[in-house]
Formats: C-alpha cells, structure tokens, sequence
C-alpha cells in the first residue's frame, strides 16, 4: 500500500510555545504543516505556572539578568548566548502583549497601573511577568488564538512523529533533512511528510522519570529522533528537578510554583520547622537543585515522604489572588491553602540538555532547526534559572524562523521509500510495552535521579541496555503505535542520560554524585556523538 504523502515548506513538529512562535514568526506565503501528539495545547507550555523573565523594571538590568543567569548555570552557559537571550527577552514581552497576552497587572502609588513581576528562586530582582499562576495556559491561548488567522498552517491532531528523513538514509547524497515519517494515530497508518525545512519543537524528556511535573506528552521525541538522525547532543545529565510538586495520590504530579516561595512561602519539616537557611544563605530563593537536594536530604534523612511549603500567613486574599489555580486544586483535594502548609515532592522537570544547536536554532543536519527544551544552545549551562525557559521558546524560534526565510526554498524532488509494514504484525504482548516502561521510569528515579553514584549509574546503564534490545526486538516486530514509540525513545533519550551522568567526574549544577563531591577546576559541556557519524 502506497504511504499517503503530504508536502509542505516547512514542518513543525511540536504546538508548544516555541511550536506556535516559530510558526507566527514565519512568512504568511510558507506552506507550514504541524504536529501535535494530542490536542494542539497540550505541551508544558500549557501547563507553566511561573512565567517570562524579562527586563522590564527601571531598578532592573540585562547585566543583572545575565549575571543570575550564569550564576544559576554553574559556570557551563555560554555568556554569549545568555545575552543573546536576555536582550531580546523585553522584545518577547512586547510581541506577546500584542498578541493580546494578559498579565496581570497592579495599582502604582501614583494610581496608574504596570505590571506584577515577581521573584523567583535564583534572581535578584523581580523580573518574572506571569498571568496569575497559569502563564502557560494565558500564553498558549494567545499564541493559538493568532495562529488561527494564519490560514497557511495546517494543524495535525494525533499525529506522532517516528522518524526524521534524511537524503543521505535514503541513498542521496547529502545530509539534509526532508521530512519525517508520521503515526497518524486514528487511522494507526504511517504517513509521509515532505518539508524543505523540519523543525523539532517537542519538548523536553521529563517522563523519563517516575515522578515528573511534565504532561505525558514529554517522552523526549525530538531529541531521539535528532540523534538517530545524526545530530551531537550535550549535558543531558543535567535533569531539573522542580522542588515542589503537590504531594497526593489524586494529584498527579501537580507543579506548586516558585513564584509562592517568591512572594514569601517557607519550606518545613514535618515538625514545622523551617530548613533552607541550613543549606543556602539565599534559603528558600536559592536556585532550583540546591532546594531539590535539601529536600530530598531531609527526606532521606528523616525517613518521611514529603517536606511541606506554607504561604499560609500571607493573607487570604493575596493567596487565592496572586494563585487561584493553585488554591482551588489545592480545595478540590481537601486542602486551603490559606490556613495550612502544602506536602510537597520534588518531581522531574526540566531537560537542560538536548540536541546540540546555533542561535539560529540549526543542527548538524543542514534544514533541521530545534527550538525549546528538546535543544542544547549553551542558555541553561548545569541548571536553568526560573522562567528562562519559555524565554528561550519564543526567541530561539523567532530567531530559527529569521534564518529559515534566508534560505532558498528549493524542492529536491528525492523518491522517498514507502512506509514498509509487511512484515510485521499485530502485537498480542503489549504487556511487555507496559512493563518495561515502569521499570525504566523507577530505575532511572532511583539510580539516576537527585543523588547519583558511579554504582548506580551502571546499574542503570545495564539494564537501560537490556531493554533497548528487547525494544528494539519489539519494533521490527510489530506495528507500531503511540505507546511503543514513545518507550523507544525514552529508552534512547535515558540511555542519553546516564551515558552523560557517567562521563562527568564531578558534581556541578543539576548533576550531584557521591563519587565525586566537588567542581573540576575547568567547566566542560558533556557531548555525544551518535556512534555512526563520529
């Protein structure tokens, strides 16, 4: 059976934040297909609470943004990128306002209005532009809302990317990439997507882990795909862990913003008493890992299966008015917010690492761009500040789709293979899908989570190998489906991971290991090279 084929100048592969921007951004005459694993706003975008860091206050400088910023990174950013970022970050504000983006707003002395910011773990100054705490969903909107006027983006719905085409898999010369292969997840059919120019917005690999903040949709894809295509990656070791996430077995993995500890919430103990100042001068307001690992020493320490934030002596209408959502999924699970302390768990957040790129957002493989958490531009370093990431969305993608427009849009008509299952079957073992998916999530959490050692790190390693080849056994076996394309490159981006956490023979950042306690004198990135092109 011919694969049904579809023919674009640009594809986009993912409908978050950094999605959607390269999509505005590009030209209105471009033929742009894009793909979304579930509804078109379901991505981390959706879900962020936090918001934009930006320089928008007069006591405020890009010099003090940049300067967190590479406080917070641990001495792996790249200065020059940081500042490709944060100077454009007041520009990014300006465009989603435009769009009709509401943040909120409050009263000046004088009686005018400006807008909140507020201060999140890591910064000096209030610099994070938000919407309440449900950013992401008040950006998405304004994103999707515009995105329908531009008649020419095609949005697919349920359709998951498989693989990245490139001339030289198909027998061509060159390395360019020309599309990708795509599960159309109703019809359970492989279709075939042409493009002049691919762009992996998927997000970052979150669900790698047991516990995570992340929507499912957050199985490291992109990043996967760009390796077995033949794109470097770098500091994948480098795993955010969010310090709070709602502990409650109804809750699953609900993210408890920075922006509460922000505006005054205290980290205690069971007893109710605080612990932050025993570990960082900063306390609550110090940079993400930091508070990660003290919450998971208390917890280890302790033998208990939480910690716990209160905000509860701020007042009543300043909670549920600067954190309605929070405050209401806090009351629908039998908790106010307002007059006792939240149970808190760290939880897998944030891919620091990824495929490696320019400022233009392109990879090793000429016409692929990666843009947003699947990418490594050198922004983030050994942890990201707060509210840097939806930052990086918007101006990685504006600048992917400026460099996009430089380039001619020539059509290399190229035979592509049909899609070939004749050889494969209908699974009667998905168990085995199932089963291995829980065991990669609960040995990456206990070997490779917030405290590594070198033993545990190859304990991973076997078995993360053992199941790629029982995977891999699986996919040349059987048709394909969400579930297992997914576990195929969970396996592959966890392989990633621990080969990175191995390399490193210190602890920096977001990479803390028994085995080597302290900082090499020199800051190196970790980089991979997929085995066949190195």
């Amino acid at each position: 059976m011919d694969t049904k084929s579809h023919i674009y100048d640009v594809l986009i592969i993912g409908s978050g934040a950094a999605g959607m921007t390269a999509a505005l951004k590009l030209p209105k005459e471009y033929s742009i297909a894009m793909l979304c694993k579930d509804k078109a706003t379901e991505g981390s975008t959706y879900y962020a609470q936090g918001g934009v860091a930006a320089v928008l206050d007069e006591y405020d400088s890009i010099e003090s943004h940049i300067q967190d910023t590479l406080d917070a990174g641990a001495g792996l950013c790249n200065p020059e990128v940081v500042r490709f970022t944060v100077e454009r970050s007041a520009e990014v504000v300006d465009w989603l306002v435009d769009l009709g983006v509401q943040f909120d707003k409050e009263t000046q002395p004088d009686g005018s209005e400006d807008y909140h910011l507020t201060k999140e773990g890591g910064h000096s100054h209030r610099r994070v532009i938000h919407a309440a705490d449900a950013t992401g969903k008040e950006i998405t909107q304004g994103l999707s809302q515009r995105l329908l006027q531009h008649k020419n983006v095609e949005i697919f719905e349920r359709f998951v990317a498989v693989d990245l085409i490139t001339e030289d898999q198909i027998g061509q010369p060159g390395k360019a990439c020309i599309g990708a292969y795509v599960l159309n997840l109703d019809t359970q059919h492989v279709e075939l997507f042409r493009a002049k120019h691919v762009v992996i917005a998927t997000g970052g690999a979150s669900k790698v882990y047991l516990y995570t903040s992340n929507p499912d949709t957050a199985s490291g894809d992109g990043i996967a795909m760009a390796w077995r295509a033949g794109c470097r990656v770098a500091n994948m070791e480098f795993n955010q862990f969010h310090p709070t996430c709602l502990y409650h077995p109804d809750a699953k993995s609900f993210l408890v913003s920075e922006a509460l500890r922000g505006e005054g919430a205290y980290l205690l103990l069971p007893d109710g008493t605080r612990f932050m100042p025993r570990f960082d001068e900063r306390a609550e307001l110090a940079p993400r890992d930091i508070v990660a690992k003290a919450i998971d020493h208390e917890m280890k320490r302790l033998g208990c299966d939480c910690v716990y934030l209160d905000i509860s002596h701020k007042p009543r209408e300043f909670i549920i008015g600067h954190f309605p959502n929070i405050f209401k999924r806090c009351l629908e699970l039998g908790m106010d917010i307002t007059r006792a302390p939240i149970p808190i768990v760290p939880a897998a957040h944030y891919t620091c690492g990824g495929v490696v790129t320019d400022t233009s957002g392109l990879t090793d493989i000429p016409n692929l761009y990666v843009v947003g958490e699947s990418s490594f531009t050198g922004l983030h370093g050994a942890n990201r500040m707060a509210s840097n990431s939806l930052l990086e969305c918007m101006v990685f993608a504006t600048s992917a789709a400026a460099h996009i427009q430089q380039q001619d849009l020539v059509t290399v008509d190229w035979k592509i293979p049909n899609w070939d299952e004749s050889q494969v079957t209908n699974s009667d073992e998905d168990v085995i899908i199932s089963h291995n998916w829980d065991e990669l999530r609960r040995f990456m959490w206990d070997y490779v989570g917030i405290v590594r050692t070198n033993k545990r790190l190859q304990r991973a390693r076997r078995r993360v190998q053992l199941l790629i080849q029982e995977v891999g056994e699986y996919y040349s076996n059987y048709k394909i489906s969400s579930d297992l394309i997914e576990l195929r490159n969970l396996m592959t981006v966890a392989d990633l991971i621990i080969q990175s956490a191995i390399r490193r023979k210190e602890s920096r950042g977001l990479h803390y290991t028994l085995d080597y306690t302290r900082l090499n004198k020199q800051p190196v990135d970790t980089v991979l090279v997929p085995p066949r092109f190195g």
